[in-house]
């Protein structure tokens, strides 16, 4: 399985007003830098709802070892639930994107975390960036304008116009492609978080010595 690098591809914050003073760009970014933490936000936006903080660890513990939600083990739930309690809630609390109550283990998602588009970028190691694709398709468009340009055949024999038509076509089924892509890597959007299909079925949060990304 190729490594794969998360990115935070955008973070929206569609009104001001509503999003909270405490909440900077640095600790948001702090905040997604987590693989459970990005889980956690996921769900919450998902429901947008206050749920428990047991409700919360078992999702993600189905999600980390991608079984069905009846099959994870008390073991794995209580892993997650641990590392939830103490450290990654309090630390999302401080960011200002939930409110968790520790007595009463409920955690609710803030206006904050409302007003947000979150998309994660996902690129496996055999996989090309959109940034490449797009780098690709300039290539292509400059080699057929030059082409036609100093009348090579075919495209000499096309008028300007069919030309402009094809690369208006190219480049709108491009961007219909990249748009598509990243709706499906928004947080909260899909059933499952998107990230769940690069990852290796041994997950890093089932060794027994926890990453930082995923403690």
């Amino acid at each position: 399985m190729e490594a794969v690098e998360t990115v935070v591809e955008s973070v929206d914050s569609t009104s001001d007003a509503h999003v909270s003073p405490a909440l900077t760009e640095d600790e948001l970014f702090d905040v997604l830098s987590n693989r459970r933490r990005r889980y956690a936000i996921h769900f919450l936006k998902r429901e947008d709802a206050p749920v428990g903080i047991g409700t919360l660890a078992e999702q993600i513990a189905a999600w980390e070892n991608e079984i069905e939600l009846h099959a994870v083990s008390c073991a794995q739930r209580k892993r997650v639930y641990t590392a939830l309690q103490q450290i990654h809630l309090p630390q999302m609390a401080e960011a200002g994107v939930i409110e968790f109550d520790d007595r009463s283990g409920v955690v609710e998602p803030t206006i904050a975390m409302g007003a947000m588009d979150i998309y994660v970028d996902l690129v496996e190691g055999r996989d090309i960036p959109w940034s490449g694709y797009y780098l690709g398709l300039s290539v292509v468009g400059l080699a057929v304008m030059t082409a036609a340009w100093i009348g090579l055949w075919p495209l000499s024999t096309l008028p300007d116009i069919a030309l402009g038509i094809f690369m208006f076509v190219t480049v709108a089924v491009f961007a219909a492609a990249h748009h598509y892509h990243m709706t499906r890597q928004r947080l909260g959007r899909t059933e499952k978080p998107a990230e769940i299909h690069y990852l290796a079925s041994d997950s890093d949060s089932d060794s027994d010595a926890p990453t930082a990304g995923n403690r």
